[in-house]
């Protein structure tokens, strides 16, 4: 057994292969436009004839959560508003990922009160944070570039080492995360 193993792993063809299922999943991203203020405004900035965000890495917004494996939470949240962000990321299939736009969606903004949630990292799991009080859609570029390289590490994690290990790896990356924008 060891010996077909070894042979397989090692095959130019299967490799290529595997370079080309990962390259689609992380060049053909379907967002959820799920825009909820300000930076949402930038968000279609980004996706306008200047920028012209989602031509150029392959994307479209989807409006069903079901068709979408990208959420991006481009604005203030409130607190009525964090069970519509759960459920809307509890319908979304596996491999799912998400994008905090904006200081609002991931510290609350200058909206510290009783109504805003402080961070949309305390509703879903976030995978990477856009800075800006609204950022630029440059800023939401590089967003989406450091997604693109995780979404490759995540595959190639899961088919090197496991499932199990690459979704660990993934929260481990998402706690850090956290931790450098909470301070």
């Amino acid at each position: 057994m060891g010996l077909v193993d070894d042979r397989f792993d090692k095959n130019v063809f299967i490799s290529s292969l595997d370079f080309v299922f990962n390259w689609a999943r992380r060049s053909s991203l379907w967002w959820l436009q799920f825009g909820l203020a300000c930076c949402a405004i930038e968000m279609i900035a980004a996706s306008m004839a200047r920028f012209d965000l989602a031509e150029r890495f392959g994307m479209l917004y989807r409006a069903s959560p079901r068709q979408a494996d990208l959420m991006i939470v481009a604005g203030t949240v409130t607190k009525k508003m964090a069970p519509v962000v759960r459920q809307l990321y509890d319908q979304m299939p596996e491999p799912k990922w998400v994008v905090s736009m904006g200081s609002c969606a991931y510290v609350g903004g200058p909206f510290d009160t009783y109504a805003v949630v402080q961070g949309v990292g305390q509703v879903v799991p976030v995978d990477i944070y856009v800075p800006g009080c609204p950022p630029t859609p440059e800023a939401l570029y590089y967003g989406i570039l450091e997604l693109q390289n995780r979404v490759i590490k995540y595959e190639t994690m899961a088919k090197k080492q496991g499932q199990a290990a690459a979704e660990s790896q993934r929260i481990s990356d998402r706690q850090a995360a956290m931790i450098s924008v909470r301070g």
